[in-house]
């Protein structure tokens, strides 16, 4: 079965997770590095879902103009 995408709001509750648990330090050392890159991946995807949808709201407002 093929995995669902992930939604910019859940993208955002992931990363607000993982923001909270490095600032409360609860994140042990060997942990730490796996969870920043996951965040950066997460950071990625929130960026193109961003700029993707920026493009197509151009695009509406464009065609009314």
């Amino acid at each position: 079965m093929a995995k669902k995408e992930q939604t910019y709001g859940e993208a955002m509750q992931e990363l607000q997770d993982i923001m909270s648990l490095i600032e409360n330090e609860e994140l042990d050392v060997d942990v730490l590095l796996a969870e920043v890159k996951k965040a950066a991946n997460l950071i990625k995807l929130c960026k193109e879902k961003l700029y993707k949808t920026n493009e197509e709201i151009q695009k509406i407002l464009d065609k009314i103009e």
